[in-house]
């Protein structure tokens, strides 16, 4: 199975870039843009000289465990930049959000409560709200991740897309908010340890 068949079956489809504009990030933002791929894992993710950004993290089931995701965040940890991603809000009937969730936290990672994230699936047409996780070498404040996450919207999210899909998604001010009196929990507080 190919690198995109692999995130396809992974990930929902409103979450999914065609893999025609990872083709095009690949090669035209190739200086910004790139794979990890190995045997067991995908990884797509933006580079940028203050910060990175992970678009797509795929370990495969039968080598969970084993300690791949740690690795690949490690080796992006080195860099010593902000890491900024994106996940779905907790779904307690999907363990796996759960086991991800419990991933990040391991990792170091913190919820960007203050930044408010939904942006309209060009695959679905419905709102798609996301949560940001971050970890940062130099404890950026949440306001710095959020002025990261704009540049990142436009330079990775929207690249071509009027091209691609024949439809613009949203601009960025419709879609990320910084707001300090955003009434959210830390999307950490809740998990439960067994996972």
């Amino acid at each position: 199975m190919n690198w995109y068949k692999k995130l396809n079956k992974y990930f929902p489809v409103e979450e999914m870039k065609s893999k025609e504009h990872m083709d095009k990030l690949l090669k035209e933002k190739g200086d910004v843009y790139h794979k990890d791929e190995g045997p067991y894992h995908v990884m797509m993710y933006a580079e940028f000289d203050t910060f990175i950004f992970i678009d797509y993290v795929w370990v495969s089931a039968k080598s969970r465990g084993q300690g791949i995701g740690h690795k690949l965040i490690e080796k992006l940890k080195e860099r010593n930049k902000p890491i900024i991603l994106e996940v779905e809000p907790v779904d307690y009937d999907d363990t796996d959000t759960g086991k991800r969730l419990h991933f990040y936290k391991r990792e170091g990672f913190n919820h960007a409560q203050y930044i408010d994230y939904n942006r309209r699936s060009l695959a679905t047409n419905e709102d798609t709200p996301m949560e940001i996780l971050y970890w940062s070498p130099s404890d950026d404040s949440e306001e710095k991740i959020y002025e990261k996450m704009k540049q990142m919207y436009e330079t990775i999210h929207t690249y071509k897309d009027e091209e691609i899909y024949g439809k613009s998604y949203q601009p960025v001010d419709e879609v990320l908010n910084y707001d300090e009196d955003r009434n959210t929990n830390d999307i950490f507080e809740n998990l439960t340890e067994k996972a």
